[in-house]
């Protein structure tokens, strides 16, 4: 019988990096690619708030940028920090709130590649966000900010399932909509990482709440900011010369924000 532990899936950070770690080639590239078309200024250091495990901070510090971070997972950091060390970089990821920090310094430009904004629960959280993140970026830098939007029109997407492996140790991953509260603007999602070893096999079940945002939402949170200008907006197929542009039935975008 498949032992079921109820628990915060950002505690088991080895098994949270495997998985959406794997694909990290095509969201680096993006990246790199975005830096060189619409950044404003030259871009070597480089912040992302809700870092995780770093699994792209990593990447982009063995590439020559400067990176750091923050999140609010005390384990996801020492994750993050303990892999930047051992490959000879400082350990540059703090324990810290997204949508209330300061940095000692400007970066070039910052990233949030995978829908962790919608973890803020308010607009005022999402306001002081974009606040922090305006003291942080350097004008004429980037924030690349991707995220699933709720469509006004159309069907939506419901459930995602990834998996990946790493030697002897495979994690399949299941997300899946439980209610979606227009309304409150909340969604309640449920997840679970199925992890197999050689040995056993367990699962970890963990429950969590999106803000949602549709895309008048998003631009009028943006615009009340006044700090940021939508350079462009891709979706997740991170493709470089095909830009989308956002309607009401839009759902996965990233939006290329300037620093004014």
């Amino acid at each position: 019988m498949t032992e079921t532990i109820d628990a915060n899936l950002y505690d088991f950070p080895k098994y949270y990096d495997l998985v959406f770690g794997s694909d990290w080639k095509a969201e680096f590239d993006f990246l790199l690619t975005c830096f060189e078309k619409h950044a404003q200024r030259p871009v070597k250091r480089l912040f992302e708030p809700a870092c995780g495990t770093g699994r792209l901070l990593i990447k982009l510090a063995q590439s020559g940028y400067e990176v750091a971070g923050n999140d609010l997972n005390p384990k996801a950091v020492d994750f993050c920090n303990d892999r930047l060390e051992r490959f000879g970089f400082p350990r540059s990821a703090v324990v810290g709130d997204m949508s209330d920090f300061k940095t000692r310094r400007k970066y070039d430009s910052a990233f949030n590649m995978i829908n962790s904004f919608r973890h803020l629960p308010s607009e005022e959280a999402a306001e002081g966000h974009f606040d922090c993140m305006a003291d942080a970026v350097a004008k004429g830098g980037l924030y690349v900010l991707g995220l699933h939007l709720t469509p006004t029109r159309g069907p939506r997407s419901e459930e995602e399932a990834w998996s990946a492996r790493r030697g002897n140790l495979t994690v399949n991953s299941y997300m899946w909509s439980k209610k979606l509260d227009r309304k409150k603007r909340d969604e309640h999602l449920g997840m679970t990482f199925d992890v197999y070893t050689p040995t056993q096999h367990f699962r970890i079940r963990d429950e969590m709440h999106y803000r949602t945002y549709t895309a008048a939402q998003m631009e009028s949170l943006l615009t009340r900011n006044g700090a940021w200008e939508i350079a462009e907006t891709y979706d997740f197929c991170y493709e470089i010369d095909h830009p989308v542009r956002v309607r009401s039935t839009t759902e996965d975008v990233v939006y290329i924000l300037v620093r004014k």
